[in-house]
């Protein structure tokens, strides 16, 4: 049972369960001799909400993709069972290959037909090995993108979970057209005629994610990043060291609020105290609501504005203050 596992704790985590095994300790010592203790737990437990709130509201980025990373964390399997009424996964890019990095399907979401689709970690070492820890071949996002030419052909809204810390950059996957694919991928979404919504669930990673990612809205779970380069492959590059991993994701602006701030983000999803991985089911609810709040408000679009409002949105993005227009 999932209440019974040992608990995966980051360093950040570890006064809260210090904490919590005290509260634990209290109960268990007050049951064996009859004592009432019940105002020293409330005042500890108070304590731990607040401590809590104070870890969770002042993370650095860093720490924000341990959580990014985190083994627990619901994947795109975890949320699409939780908030689809009905799922069928579909296989195959119809050129010899299927892909279990990319994978997706058709569904019904608040009974509307949707396609939806997106990366897939594994939950272990084996299952992350089958899936190529979540970095597709070409013949993922040819997948995916039949899955969306399919999608467009049937008038169904498209909705893409972003996670993974990159396209798979080995030579089979160069040699089999990996930057193709992806590109042809930025390409043909621009042209399609159904609503598009693109979440980032967990860790974007440089064009393995906008390989999926070109939507009319980009949200953002709280504790996701979304990245050019990992800070790792970051710090190697500019300072030789990987180690200066933390500098480097402070430099490239990599959290939600961050994105948010500079334009790129639509909507910033709350995640339940303790990150999606402590409740899973409260943080599929959240999911859940905006997408469906968003699909709403973009069915009301008409196809030639849906396309023109997402073709804009995406030649904002790099514009900085000071920036002379020709």
């Amino acid at each position: 049972m999932v209440a019974d596992r040992k608990p995966l704790l980051l360093d950040f985590e570890k006064p809260l369960f210090d904490l919590q095994q005290r509260i634990q300790q209290i109960r268990e010592l007050a049951e064996e001799n009859n004592v009432d203790v019940s105002s020293q737990i409330e005042q500890l437990e108070t304590k731990y909400v607040q401590l809590q709130e104070e870890i969770f509201t002042n993370l650095s980025p860093s720490q924000r993709l341990q959580l990014a990373r985190h083994p627990r964390r619901p994947s795109t399997l975890d949320y699409i069972q939780a908030i689809s009424d009905e799922w069928v996964e579909l296989h195959g890019d119809r050129a010899g290959k299927d892909d279990p990095a990319l994978i997706g399907g058709v569904a019904r979401l608040n009974g509307r037909p949707v396609v939806m689709l997106g990366h897939q970690k594994g939950r272990d070492t084996k299952d992350n090995v089958a899936r190529n820890f979540g970095m597709p071949f070409p013949s993922g996002y040819r997948k995916a993108m039949r899955l969306m030419e399919h999608a467009d052909r049937f008038n169904m809204p498209i909705l893409t979970f972003i996670d993974t810390p990159g396209a798979w950059a080995g030579l089979e996957a160069e040699e089999l057209g990996q930057g193709e694919a992806i590109a042809y991928n930025l390409r043909e979404m621009f042209t399609l005629s159904v609503p598009i919504i693109c979440t980032v669930i967990g860790e974007g990673g440089s064009g393995g994610a906008l390989g999926i990612g070109v939507g009319d809205r980009l949200l953002m779970l709280e504790h996701s990043v979304y990245t050019v380069a990992t800070p790792e492959a970051c710090a190697a590059i500019l300072w030789k060291d990987a180690k200066k991993a933390p500098q480097a994701a402070e430099a490239l602006r990599i959290t939600a609020q961050d994105l948010k701030g500079l334009g790129i983000l639509d909507d910033i999803l709350q995640e339940p105290w303790g990150g999606a991985h402590a409740n899973s089911v409260k943080a599929a609810e959240i999911l859940r609501e905006a997408l469906i709040a968003n699909l709403q408000e973009l069915e009301k679009l008409e196809v030639r504005e849906l396309q023109d409002l997402r073709y804009q949105k995406f030649r904002r993005m790099g514009k900085f203050l000071g920036e002379e227009t020709n």
